[in-house]
């Protein structure tokens, strides 16, 4: 039986009540999550999906109600500042979002959460990592993603999706495959005797359904915009997002509250220029902020995606450590970083724009046994020139390549521009093998 419709934070406030009940009367619950590193796109994949899919859920669905999990702990909200730029948008706040810390802890999660009473369900991602892999990978049963398909979800799955394809952002993905629910329900009229919420002033049942739909659309938009740079982005966008965009937008659109106050470009800025505001920000939080990490045959890769230039981060971690040298101090920054992250294998990518106006990539490279620098010269060996690999160095500045101390470090500019960490990490990992 679907749940009523209700608004965005309805949804969310009464899903983390649930999820609590479920977790204290074991009763099967249907887990929706996004990747290790959390972004915005993670983020409103997970509610986007969670939410249509609870209020039409297929005939045969594992429980009635899917929760929507952000995979960080509660604290690591306030490292994104392009969620709290949006969340007025979507009227919630941070406390709505369900995270790992609305879990058991994982020492006792396997009892208290028994693996044969859940489903899980992953959005751009489609590999469950870390330690809710080792306990619940086999309960995966569906996934929406624009990732290399690394073949861990079963073909089969039962109802819920099987979709790995191209896109900008996966939430382009999660909106095609949701809308034939979501026009449903903008459709469909409210339950009788729906009490409104406080504050609520609206005439009429599609009134708050055009609003409650509007504020689920710029969730949604603001993803694809900031994945795709505001659809402008040759490399990245794909007929598909283009399209998400149109659909989520006649929902901002067609909502008469929102609509005369709305222009995509403004909303794009906004939240773009709230991302690239992390110089309040500790070195070790940015690095941290956007991080994914594998384990390729026994060997721990970490990547940290940055959106500020490697001279931007050098100049922090100077600061911070009151020293005289930036090189130093930002590659003691890293050292330690990969150290309590136990990697034997870092790599830190970086995105921002040149003095000119250009976009550009610097891919650093940090291998720290002799398993992993075999990895890391047969990657830079055999990315050169997919990657458009160039030494790197600044007027004033550069890092030198390293290999000693059982060590191998090597920074390049990555000319070819077009290759997030969607295309290197899969390379990293195949020179791994």
């Amino acid at each position: 039986m679907p749940l009523p419709r209700t608004s965005l934070r309805g949804f969310l406030a009464y899903a983390k009540g649930a999820l609590r009940t479920a977790i204290d009367s074991s009763q099967r619950i249907t887990f929706v999550i996004g990747n290790e590193s959390a972004d915005l796109d993670s983020m409103t994949c997970s509610v986007l999906y969670a939410y249509l899919r609870s209020m039409v859920p297929p005939h045969n669905a594992f429980s009635q109600l899917y929760v929507p999990v952000t995979n960080i702990p509660s604290s690591d909200i306030q490292m994104r500042p392009e969620f709290l730029a949006l969340f007025p948008y979507a009227n919630i706040d941070s406390s709505h979002l369900i995270t790992l810390d609305d879990l058991p802890d994982l020492s006792i999660i396997q009892s208290k959460i028994r693996p044969e009473n859940t489903k899980w369900i992953l959005v751009d991602h489609n590999a469950l990592q870390g330690q809710l892999g080792k306990i619940y990978a086999h309960r995966v049963g569906g996934v929406i993603d624009h990732h290399e398909d690394e073949g861990e979800v079963p073909q089969d799955t039962d109802g819920e999706p099987r979709k790995i394809s191209k896109s900008g952002s996966c939430t382009s993905l999660v909106t095609e495959y949701c809308r034939q629910a979501w026009d449903l329900l903008s459709g469909s009229a409210l339950s009788p005797g729906r009490a409104y919420a406080q504050g609520e002033s609206l005439s009429d049942d599609s009134t708050v359904i055009k609003l409650w739909d509007a504020e689920m659309a710029q969730l949604g938009l603001a993803s694809i915009l900031i994945d795709t740079a505001n659809l402008q982005s040759r490399d990245k966008t794909t007929e598909l997002d283009t399209w998400a965009v149109e659909y989520l937008e006649a929902k901002v659109m067609s909502c008469p509250k929102l609509s005369a106050g709305f222009d995509r470009s403004t909303f794009y800025r906004e939240i773009d220029s709230a991302k690239k505001d992390i110089g309040r920000l500790k070195l070790q939080d940015i690095l941290r902020k956007d991080y994914k990490q594998w384990d390729e045959g026994g060997q721990k890769l970490g990547i940290s995606s940055v959106v500020k230039s490697i001279d931007f981060q050098q100049r922090k971690a100077c600061v911070e450590a009151e020293a005289k040298s930036p090189n130093k101090a930002y590659l003691e920054a890293l050292e330690n970083f990969a150290k309590e992250s136990r990697l034997d294998l870092y790599v830190v990518m970086t995105t921002s724009t040149s003095s000119t106006g250009d976009f550009q990539r610097e891919l650093l490279v940090w291998a720290f046994n002799e398993r992993t620098i075999s990895a890391a010269r047969k990657f830079a060996t055999k990315a050169s020139e997919e990657l458009g690999l160039e030494d790197w160095h600044l007027a004033d500045n550069t890092i030198e390549e390293y290999n000693g101390d059982n060590q191998w470090r090597k920074v390049w500019w990555q000319r070819n521009v077009q290759h997030s960490r969607k295309r290197v990490a899969p390379l990293i990992r195949e020179a791994m093998t």
